[in-house]
């Protein structure tokens, strides 16, 4: 299904893409650095091995679902569970070669992977499905290491505007008017993590499935010298009022809980459990 390719062989075609363009990468962000800092690239792999994933992606019926107030979508970190393609290709974004080279795009030092997918993974949203404007949790599982970067790889064909299941960015905050950077198939988007970097998807209005390869990458220091721990804290949209206090709440009560409960009183699910 992978036309025989390893995961190394992958990261060679990840990273011959992303060379060719390194240095107009480079640019787009650093200028949107002072406020989140992104950028994408689309046709990053050969159409066949794109398609390749969406064909072997798992049914939302083979993936946990999310459904709260905050979010609805279906994940899933047990990559032995699902085709070996999914797989390599996620572990082809965590080679040295790619992650130097994006730690390189991005200025950020001492950048490193992530093996255990702690929230990353594959990610699913069907129709309906959504994701509240959010800042992600600032570090990995053990509080060792900041989390800075998300790298997110879209693998669903003919994904149009219509469709919603798109990515916002806030970079004037949750109250204003968002950035929308479309899913399209085969585009990878690469975006910072940090105190100010609220981010959605907004809501799938077709009965299709859109779906993403996603990694997280950490760093020893923050992004900002202003950033603090913090735990996922989502808001409602700019409308949403009422929602707006509750997830408020939702946020204060969990920030007292991991200030008694360093890491927190229960493990997240969300990582790869290697055999």
């Amino acid at each position: 299904m992978n036309n025989g390719l390893t995961s190394s062989e992958i990261s060679n075609l990840i990273l011959s893409k992303i060379s060719g363009v390194q240095d107009e990468l480079k640019s787009a962000y650093a200028s949107s650095k002072n406020q989140i800092g992104f950028f994408y690239i689309d046709d990053l792999l050969p159409v066949d091995l794109a398609q390749a994933c969406f064909d072997v992606f798992p049914d939302k019926s083979e993936m946990r679902v999310l459904k709260s107030m905050r979010e609805y979508k279906c994940v899933s970190a047990q990559m032995d569970k699902h085709n070996k393609l999914l797989e390599d290709v996620i572990f082809a974004f965590q080679d040295e070669r790619v992650v130097n080279l994006i730690s390189d795009i991005c200025g950020v030092k001492s950048l490193y992977a992530d093996d255990s997918l702690y929230a990353g993974g594959l990610s699913l949203m069907a129709e309906h499905n959504f994701l509240n404007p959010h800042l992600d949790n600032s570090h990995d599982a053990e509080r060792e290491r900041w989390r800075v970067l998300n790298l997110l790889y879209y693998v669903t064909p003919n994904w149009e505007l219509d469709n919603g299941g798109h990515l916002e960015l806030w970079p004037n905050g949750p109250k204003n008017k968002p950035v929308l950077i479309e899913s399209k198939f085969n585009r990878l988007v690469v975006m910072a993590t940090h105190q100010t970097s609220w981010h959605s998807v907004n809501k799938v209005t077709v009965d299709r499935s859109r779906c993403c390869v996603s990694n997280y990458y950490f760093s020893d220091e923050a992004l900002k010298e202003t950033d603090k721990f913090h735990v996922t804290k989502f808001r409602g949209r700019p409308e949403d009022t009422f929602k707006n206090i509750i997830l408020d709440l939702d946020a204060n009560l969990r920030m007292l809980v991991r200030k008694i409960f360093k890491k927190g009183i229960r493990k997240n699910p969300h990582i790869y459990k290697k055999q």
